[in-house]
């Protein structure tokens, strides 16, 4: 009888994991199609891969099959790698955290005195969204520098730097230039020296136009009536420092491990990474440096969202679990943290 027992919970339990790719599957029917926009996913536990898959197309007009090789826009999750060039260059005291921008920036508006490293990485600068600044009618698109001289014709700031939360693409783009100044090399060569090479993200780019390529690469689209029209890029797409890398859930792999490591920064310096930053007045906010800080079913998630036009995008980390889902989308009309969250609870339940 035991002997039967035991056979028919190990019976049991390998159907449970087997229902779970179908039902993972489920989650992206409206991207399983031979002829839309797709979607690649990957669920990581303890290090292995427990289920990786793509669907859809990666670029409608050729008919390009998305693969988990395929490189999409992260958007905002590039902000993590932002971050982390940052605390790359902090270990080797190359700048401080507490640097303000007008070290960076002599020229800067005097407010930049009040506003540090810190400030930046934690969206409590209260610096001028700069996608409001830029003119009506420009098509030209908009590079970390033009960035800079946006803001430089501004004179304050939302609020008192450290005071408030406010989510700011500004900050991330000044970051991107302070890589720059203390690194003394181009952005998107200190992230493939630093970062991407030594992890292995083989795939994985800061995308500038005439200077690189992104191979695999996924197309964003916008649905339209019944069909997609292509949306690609947009008058911001070229800023690198808030939403500029693209890459794959084969890349993200290795990237997500490395977190657990201390291969790019030391542990404490992570950790301080997944810590929410303290306003001035004692308020703890819910983001630490390039990470947004929370919870899911009492488990504490260090996660972030993409947006940009024609890509969505998530990665959902459960660091006590070792567990981690990533959603890339090339379209506008996804909600990759929703299905993330769905997932774990699949395979956490």
């Amino acid at each position: 009888m035991t002997i039967l027992l035991s056979a028919c919970l190990a019976l049991a339990i390998r159907a449970q994991a087997a229902a779970k790719p179908d039902d993972v599957d489920a989650l992206f029917a409206a991207y399983n199609h031979a002829t839309v926009p797709g979607a690649s996913v990957i669920v990581i536990r303890d290090g292995k891969v427990l289920y990786r898959h793509s669907y859809g197309l990666a670029d409608v007009e050729s008919h390009v099959a998305a693969t988990t090789a395929t490189n999409y826009r992260l958007a905002s999750v590039t902000k993590q790698f932002t971050a982390m060039a940052i605390l790359i260059l902090a270990e080797r005291k190359r700048l401080s955290l507490d640097d303000d921008l007008t070290k960076f920036f002599p020229d800067y508006p005097a407010y930049g005195k009040q506003i540090t490293v810190r400030h930046l990485l934690t969206h409590t600068s209260g610096l001028r969204a700069y996608e409001d600044l830029i003119p009506d009618g420009r098509t030209a698109q908009v590079k970390d520098l033009d960035v800079l001289d946006l803001l430089k014709r501004t004179s304050g700031t939302y609020f008192a730097p450290g005071s408030e939360w406010r989510y700011s693409n500004t900050g991330y783009s000044h970051l991107a230039l302070i890589v720059e100044k203390a690194s003394g090399m181009r952005f998107a060569a200190f992230l493939k020296k630093d970062i991407f090479d030594p992890l292995h993200m083989s795939g994985t780019v800061a995308f500038e136009d005439g200077i690189s390529t992104v191979r695999n690469r996924a197309y964003g689209y916008t649905e339209r009536g019944s069909g997609f029209e292509r949306t690609d890029q947009s008058v911001t797409s070229a800023v690198l420092g808030d939403g500029g890398i693209y890459s794959s859930v084969d890349d993200l792999y290795r990237w997500d491990q490395a977190l657990y490591t201390t291969r790019l920064v030391r542990a404490e310096t992570m950790q301080a990474a997944f810590t929410p930053a303290v306003l001035s007045g004692g308020t703890k906010t819910t983001y630490g440096f390039g990470w947004e800080i929370g919870e899911h079913r009492g488990l504490k998630t260090v996660r972030h969202g993409g947006s940009t036009v024609g890509f969505r995008t998530h990665i959902m980390r459960i660091p006590e679990k070792r567990f981690t889902v990533i959603v890339l989308v090339n379209r506008n009309n996804a909600k990759p943290e929703e299905i993330a969250d769905r997932i774990a609870d699949l395979y956490l339940r």
